[in-house]
């Protein structure tokens, strides 16, 4: 994008100093990993996440939502487009709804928001106090713990998404539409929804020279809570962060690296495989849960990515079974 100087200069048009070029990704990524975007641009409402996403969509830049950066690696070569940094965080609740309810817009914090309905006496959401992604990306990766998942909770979600339209002569064009989709329309499954199979396909036949744009951006959720016994909330709260804090590996990391297999788990997969320790350079795969990895300071994507590779053929040379990425790749990458 940066050579195609008649973009850049509608960019800077559109959006002046609201606008980083060259913009560093790590320090926006939880796993503090990656390289540069063209552009980033921040917003800090929904209305605003509109704006700016309307924009991007109309002049064709490629572009991403990047929200709190879990589950996600970037690569070295960072990304070419516009990054827009999800800042939209406002939070509602509704007591006296039946049931009550939180409304988040899709850049808030997730376990933030499991912790401030706690706080509220308000139950159902504890088991995602210690997530440390966005409300947004809950949504389209149905994010789960301790046997509980967003399907469970989830009422609603606003989306903003590409439709097709009839313009004049009767030529189709896409244009973007806000919708609010009720839970049933996410199909939701194991870390998974339509959203995120979408997207998966779409980058998967994305031809070279073809626009990357997303095809839906979630812009809000409702989600159905209870009212609860103010000790009893708080207990189970202790519990699980308790549970977390000893079983999964402080430090910079994505989250899981892979998706559980039907039956099992591949940490122990990864563990039994051998792996658990391993290093390339500075990353590491965690020696006190073997799915995640660990930035262990100044780790590249490419160290990462090699170690996702060693983990997948190792795995699948053992037992049989191909392990299936949970985080989202981001930028140039040979799969």
């Amino acid at each position: 994008m940066t050579e195609d100087s008649v973009v850049f200069s509608e960019l800077c048009k559109l959006f002046g100093g609201r606008m980083v070029t060259n913009a560093p990704l790590a320090h926006l990524t939880s796993s503090q990993v990656g390289g540069p975007a063209d552009g980033l641009i921040s917003v800090q409402t929904v209305d605003e996440l509109v704006e700016v996403a309307w924009q991007l969509y109309k002049i064709q830049v490629p572009f991403l939502v990047l929200g709190g950066g879990s589950n996600v690696l970037v690569s070295d070569a960072g990304f070419r487009g516009v990054v827009i940094h999800n800042m939209a965080r406002d939070v509602h609740f509704d007591m006296n709804s039946h049931p009550p309810t939180a409304w988040a817009a899709s850049g808030a914090n997730f376990g933030l928001l499991a912790r401030k309905a706690v706080a509220k006496d308000l139950t159902g959401l504890e088991w995602a106090a210690g997530i440390p992604g966005s409300v947004g990306g809950a949504v389209i990766g149905n994010a789960g713990a301790h046997g509980s998942e967003m399907a469970n909770n989830l009422i609603l979600a606003e989306i903003l998404h590409l439709f097709k339209g009839i313009e004049a002569n009767n030529v189709t064009a896409d244009s973007p539409k806000r919708e609010e989709w009720p839970v049933n329309r996410f199909d939701f499954n194991y870390r998974s929804s339509n959203l995120k199979r979408k997207s998966k396909v779409k980058k998967n036949e994305l031809l070279q020279n073809q626009t990357l744009q997303p095809e839906y951006i979630v812009l809000s959720a409702l989600i159905r809570l209870e009212k609860g016994e103010k000790e009893t909330i708080r207990r189970k709260l202790m519990e699980f962060s308790a549970y977390r804090q000893q079983t999964q590996p402080p430090g910079a990391s994505m989250g899981s690296m892979f998706k559980n297999p039907p039956g099992d788990h591949a940490g122990r997969l990864i563990e039994a495989a051998g792996l658990k320790g391993m290093r390339v350079g500075q990353a590491e795969i965690s020696k006190i849960h073997a799915n995640f990895f660990i930035n262990l300071g100044g780790a590249t994507a490419s160290e990462i990515w090699e170690l996702i590779q060693l983990v997948n053929e190792r795995v699948e040379d053992r037992f049989g079974i191909k392990l299936d990425l949970e985080i989202e790749l981001i930028g140039d990458w040979i799969t």
